[in-house]
Formats: C-alpha cells, sequence, structure tokens
C-alpha cells in the first residue's frame, strides 16, 4: 500500500495527517476493525508501538445505595502516524488479536480532555 494513500475505515473519524508504513495501521495498512469502539484517556505509553486506555465508569451499590467508580484498562496497538501523549482522551476500535494482550487499534486522538478525570 502506497503511504500517501488512506484507508476509509468506515467509521467517522477524522483521518491522521502524517503517513506511516505500519502494516498495523487501519488507514496505511490492511489491518481492519470491527466490533465494538471506546473511549478512554491513556494512562501509560511504556511499549515500543502500544498505549494502555485506562476507562473509568461508575456502578450503582444497591445495598449501599451509593455509586462505585470502576476502572478497567486496555492495551491498545498505537500506529506511528497518530501522535498521543499520557493524558489525551483517545477512540480506540476493536480488531483481530496483535498480539497475547492487544485486541484494539487506537483510530483518533480526541485531545486534551478535563484534568480530574
Amino acid at each position: 500500500m502506497s503511504s500517501g494513500q488512506v484507508n476509509n475505515i468506515g467509521i467517522g473519524v477524522h483521518p491522521p495527517r502524517s503517513a506511516c508504513d505500519d502494516e498495523n495501521c487501519p488507514f496505511h495498512g490492511s489491518l481492519r476493525v470491527r466490533g465494538i469502539i471506546l473511549t478512554g484517556r491513556v494512562y501509560k505509553k511504556l511499549m515500543k508501538k502500544a498505549v494502555v486506555v485506562e476507562r473509568v465508569t461508575t456502578q450503582f451499590v444497591r445495598k449501599y445505595k451509593r455509586y462505585m467508580r470502576k476502572r478497567s484498562r486496555i492495551s491498545a496497538h498505537l500506529p506511528p502516524c497518530i501522535g498521543v501523549e499520557v493524558g489525551d482522551m483517545v477512540r480506540i476500535a476493536e480488531t483481530r488479536p496483535i498480539s497475547k494482550t492487544i485486541s484494539f487499534v487506537v483510530i483518533e486522538n480526541l485531545g486534551r480532555g478535563g484534568e480530574n478525570v
């Protein structure tokens, strides 16, 4: 695939402006996205071409009549053409398993959200 050509992934997201030659990039490679689309905050960026995305949700506990905060951390592949930093809000999409723990790929950087969340 030519590095200048951008694939249509079938989701209403803005494609990245820069190009890359990553085979596991949904925009410039041959990786297909399917299934669920989630939004979360980048928690860690220590792996090569991967990030950890944290999602915080609230759940009502009927016994105590209170809300409980829960979190889940998902490892996701980060194509080189999408620039993110720790603390950025990102949109991730499900894909085939890329490695033992990675079954999601970052498809859009939503920018910095609120700092207190």
